[in-house]
């Protein structure tokens, strides 16, 4: 007997803009590599950001594990979009040991051209007690090594507009990019780091936004001392309005997302729960909605 309920098909994936792909950062859905591929393959989208695998850094896994990540990549036909570095972060502040970052940026270069990829996210490092002449000095003689070296590599070190000197003022990332004066150093715009870190991203995007080579989609409501994270479109970062910014300046490349909804690496918080693919999944229709609703006509109008 033929079922009278059957059960509804699946919604048609939305495309994003031309030139426009969608990514994720796995571990935003869960630690196991198993639930980060379950995630990024139930969106469809073929591209994945990488950060920690397993709980693990990148640079940081044996060869075996590395070949074992490389072997489960190509069996589920996902590409990397990005590896997000620990390099000059939240947690390396400016008096630390230099040579951990060049350590780490050397382990990552085979890595990421055996994965496909050239870009690695960094920040700009969190002061500790330096006067601000001396924080900034230090901090353009740190990147402008990083980025040769990045450069002898293939590299290109994407800068996030999060912790570090360079990490809320569109003038001083222009005086990073200035200084170092590479092609190894581009901007990476995280949409919803504003709230955190107290500043207007959406005001900030209108002088970096020829810069940026890759985007990190998340959403927020709160103040930095009570930040919380929603769907993109649900909190006051403005997402709609940084994409359409960012498509008018001719950005083409990665929309990642970075819900911050179960994982949030600098609040120690790592555990996306046995929900997190589908919330995950979620995030990333709800961003694909945003975008036919409320980006796509805007582009369409302007063609």
């Amino acid at each position: 007997m033929p079922d009278d309920h059957p059960a509804p098909a699946a919604p048609a994936r939305i495309e994003p803009p031309d030139g426009i792909a969608l990514a994720g950062i796995g571990d935003e859905a869960g630690a196991e590599l198993d639930t980060q591929l379950a995630a990024l393959t139930g969106l469809g989208w073929g591209l994945i950001e990488l950060r920690n695998i397993d709980g693990t850094a990148l640079a940081d896994l044996d060869d075996a594990a590395f070949d074992h990540l490389r072997q489960r990549l190509s069996a589920a036909d996902l590409e990397v979009a990005c590896v997000d570095a620990r390099i000059a972060n939240w947690g390396r502040p400016i008096t630390g040991d230099f040579d951990e970052d060049l350590r780490e940026l050397t382990a990552l270069a085979p890595r990421c051209h055996a994965l496909g990829t050239n870009l690695v996210r960094i920040m700009s490092y969190p002061n500790d007690g330096l006067p601000e002449d001396r924080w900034r000095a230090e901090t353009l003689r740190r990147i402008a090594e990083l980025a040769r070296r990045a450069e002898d590599a293939g590299l290109v070190l994407v800068h996030e507009n999060c912790a570090g000197w360079a990490g809320r003022e569109a003038d001083r990332m222009l005086d990073l990019l200035e200084h170092v004066d590479s092609p190894a150093l581009r901007l990476l715009f995280d949409i919803g780091n504003g709230v955190a870190y107290d500043y207007e991203a959406h005001a900030l995007l209108k002088d970096i936004a020829p810069h940026v080579a890759h985007v990190h989609v998340k959403d927020a409501v709160g103040t930095p001392d009570d930040a919380h994270y929603t769907l993109p479109g649900q909190g006051r970062c403005r997402v709609a309005d940084c994409l359409r910014d960012l498509l008018a300046a001719g950005y083409r490349g990665v929309l990642s997302i970075e819900p911050h909804i179960s994982v949030r690496p600098h609040e120690a918080l790592a555990d996306a729960g046995p929900d997190g693919v589908s919330r995950f999944v979620a995030y990333g229709r709800a961003l694909e909605r945003l975008i036919a609703d409320e980006v796509l006509p805007d582009v369409a109008a302007a063609r």
